[in-house]
């Protein structure tokens, strides 16, 4: 945030009801030099993770089913996204975090990850950076069922299906999600499923 073409004037809280929602008010400096001042809401929630968990040896995968508000609220019929398993990181580092979300959200206790990027999901809104992991696991990895955690109100459904039916899913409009739609893309190409 050193950029002098960038000079922040005003940050104004409108809301810090669930995260942090400001209005800014820039000056930004065009290349012929003119400023121009504007202004943007800006909606901080933190950071956070996500991963595709997935079974060389049976070709599968590991996605969850839940409600999105969001979506319904913006056509989605019921509501209901098919994703890879994600989570805010709070005060944990992007491994720490994943290694967590994972058990908790999937009941697979895994131990190694891979960071394959970091995304800007809805970089003209909001300030998170996504992230995204891919992890291998098999059946003995599997210490719950699952489903999230209560006290967060989650009510998460755990999807085994193959590779193949899971990124099909990406051109009948099953999966919208874009984290899941990147990672099964990079799994297509990288891990040679």
């Amino acid at each position: 945030m050193n950029d002098p073409k960038i000079s922040i004037k005003e940050t104004k809280l409108l809301s810090d009801n669930w995260y942090i929602l400001n209005k800014v008010t820039f000056d930004y400096k065009k290349p012929d030099n003119s400023v121009i001042t504007q202004q943007r809401e800006v909606y901080d929630r933190g950071n956070g993770a996500a991963i595709l968990l997935y079974n060389t040896a049976n070709k599968t995968i590991i996605l969850t089913r839940q409600f999105r508000l969001p979506t319904y609220l913006n056509g989605n019929k019921n509501g209901m996204m098919i994703e890879v398993c994600a989570g805010l990181l709070d005060e944990d580092e992007p491994e720490q975090c994943i290694i967590r979300e994972t058990e908790e959200e999937t009941g697979y206790r895994i131990s190694k990850v891979e960071k394959i990027m970091e995304t800007y999901m809805s970089p003209g809104a909001i300030t998170e950076i996504l992230y995204l992991f891919i992890g291998e696991y098999d059946a003995s990895m599997k210490v719950s069922e699952g489903g999230g955690l209560e006290h967060e109100q989650e009510n998460i459904e755990v999807i085994e299906m193959s590779f193949e039916e899971a990124y099909d899913k990406i051109a009948t409009g099953e999966i919208q999600d874009a984290k899941t739609i990147m990672l099964l893309q990079y799994a297509k190409i990288n891990l040679g499923f």
